[in-house]
């Protein structure tokens, strides 16, 4: 099975379920494969409580019947399912529309909008298409840049620790 149908089989099925594919990583060998999936729930579904342990199970188990009724996939293998986490990566284009307004943090090869490797603000969505698209980003002094999506190798929210996060 190619890594083309595999994630279409995944995204059907979480589709169903209303959640979607943040990263699908394989790994492991041809007889064994293991496949690591990061999940979240899907854009307009419930997002207050994130994606729980509970969910993880049941995504898995949903999973597994269908990855184990395609006869193109090898009858072993490992299945992980696990939650994008407080700092989600941002991989397709509507997670950077869909977080607009919250705080990222972008990475390049190479220095990005002339400044740094690695920069972060608040992410003002995507403009143009194709190899023009380009993500904007707020810098922490308000200044306003447009980076190349194609010089973006990772991007993902940022999480703040509050005082509630605080351990005494």
């Amino acid at each position: 099975m190619s890594e083309r149908d595999l994630t279409q089989l995944i995204e059907n099925g979480l589709e169903a379920l209303d959640f979607e594919l943040v990263e699908l990583e394989t790994a492991g060998s041809s007889a064994r494969p293991i496949l690591r999936l990061r999940i979240d729930r899907a854009p307009g579904a419930e997002e207050a409580s994130g994606v729980t342990v509970d969910d993880c199970a049941r995504v898995s188990r949903a999973l597994e019947a269908q990855i184990e009724a395609d006869a193109r996939f090898p009858a072993t293998y490992v299945l992980e399912v696990s939650s994008p986490g407080v700092e989600r990566p941002l991989v397709r284009r509507t997670d950077f529309e869909r977080f607009a307004g919250r705080e990222v943090a972008v990475q390049g090869k190479a220095p990005l909008a002339g400044r740094a490797r690695r920069l972060e603000g608040e992410l003002l969505g995507v403009r143009g298409e194709g190899a023009e698209e380009t993500s904007g980003l707020r810098l922490a002094g308000g200044e306003e840049v447009q980076i190349p999506r194609r010089e973006i190798t990772r991007a993902n929210l940022v999480f703040r620790w509050g005082s509630e996060g605080r351990r005494s």
